[in-house]
């Protein structure tokens, strides 16, 4: 019996993961859950899988959270440091890294410390630190295996070949909700607008990323890291159907793509029962039905947020710390109409520009840019 923690449970990660461990009951366990302030969500988690740990990550909120919310059978744990504590626990095997943004690295670090099997779907924790994390996993025989369903597919196509014989990946992206947009019609985008993706349902920061291409620039630099690439090795392609996940090109010309209908479930699945596959909830393609499947380069000029991943993963050090902060501030700004659409990457670039460049720096350090470039977002006009 695999016993499983969820950091981030109440998100769209751990609400598909939680279905996942639901579908397969001989085989895993849940044993804690996490939640930032959503913790009526959380509570009722725990009254369907009963888990030993929850954890509000809020700390603000001890004093408003109602013990009644929540199963007898789980103890309610509040703040940061209630995270690290479940992601530390020893009767854990597998920790799901769900949280999103830069908020989820102490939790995947505090796992990969302990030796644990860590299923990340937080992109940026090897976005800000990735070398430090890569290095930390070896060094302690954590196995870290991704839940983006582009990295998902490129692990799982990588076992078709030696890692000598891979002349590229490419990831795919949907495009999002304005690709064959004008710089016109970009300018009228509102919040509204930018969350309402074609074919994926998502948080709402990650809907916006998704909307600017910032998700995709963001998993350039985590593909670096992760698969341990040269920036030549990695292009990305659009493909509107979310169908084909990613796909790796060997020295041969032969190409190894993973398809499945647009459902985190598969990844999720996959990334927790790894090596092994069995049946579980995920749907199905239906090849009793006729479809296409489309791919166009990306749009660079009218997307300039991918230019900027591509920019951080060659660069490394600091860079991707301060690209990762200074969007996420930056979208709260325009979830908040307190900046426009196509402001955010211009005001991401002008921060990353801005500061002050490390080529190796320590965790302490990233930390600090982190919050450097977070207020420098807040001050930009």
């Amino acid at each position: 019996m695999q016993r499983i923690a969820v950091l981030g449970s109440t998100g769209s990660i751990g609400t598909n993961c939680l279905d996942v461990i639901a579908a397969l009951p001989d085989q895993m366990d849940l044993r804690s859950v996490t939640a930032h302030a959503r913790w009526e969500s959380l509570g009722t988690q725990t009254r369907r899988f009963a888990p030993r740990w929850a954890v509000v990550s809020d700390p603000a909120l001890r004093h408003v959270v109602s013990r009644e919310a929540f199963s007898p059978a789980t103890e309610l744990l509040f703040g940061p440091e209630g995270i690290e504590q479940v992601a530390g626990d020893p009767e854990v095997h597998t920790v799901v890294s769900g949280i999103v943004g830069a908020a989820g690295l102490r939790g995947a670090w505090v796992a990969l410390e302990a030796g644990k099997k860590v299923c990340f779907a937080n992109k940026e924790t090897l976005v800000v630190a990735g070398p430090l994390m890569t290095r930390l996993a070896r060094r302690t025989g954590a196995p870290l295996i991704p839940v983006d369903s582009e990295h998902s597919a490129i692990f799982q196509a990588l076992h078709c070949g030696r890692r000598c014989e891979v002349r590229r990946v490419v990831l795919t992206s949907s495009g999002g909700p304005f690709r064959g947009w004008t710089d016109q019609q970009l300018q009228t985008v509102t919040p509204e607008m930018a969350l309402a993706h074609p074919t994926w349902n998502m948080g709402r920061k990650i809907s916006i990323d998704s909307a600017t291409m910032m998700n995709k620039a963001l998993e350039v630099v985590e593909a670096k890291w992760l698969f341990d690439l040269e920036i030549d090795q990695i292009e990305v392609v659009v493909h509107p159907q979310s169908i084909v996940h990613s796909f790796v090109e060997f020295v041969d010309g032969s190409v190894i793509a993973q398809l499945s209908p647009p459902d985190m479930k598969l990844p999720i699945q996959y990334a927790l029962t790894y090596p092994e596959r069995v049946p579980g909830p995920s749907p199905r393609l239906d090849w009793s039905r006729r479809f296409q499947l489309e791919f166009e380069p990306p749009d660079f000029e009218r997307f300039p947020a991918l230019q900027l991943g591509f920019e951080t993963a060659r660069r490394g050090g600091t860079c991707g710390a301060v690209l990762n902060a200074a969007n996420e501030a930056a979208v709260e700004r325009f979830l908040a109409n307190d900046l426009s659409f196509c402001d955010i990457p211009r005001a991401c670039r002008a921060v990353l520009d801005a500061h002050t460049f490390d080529p190796t720096p320590t965790l302490t350090d990233l930390i600090r840019q982190d919050a450097r470039a977070r207020e420098e977002i807040k001050r930009w006009k």
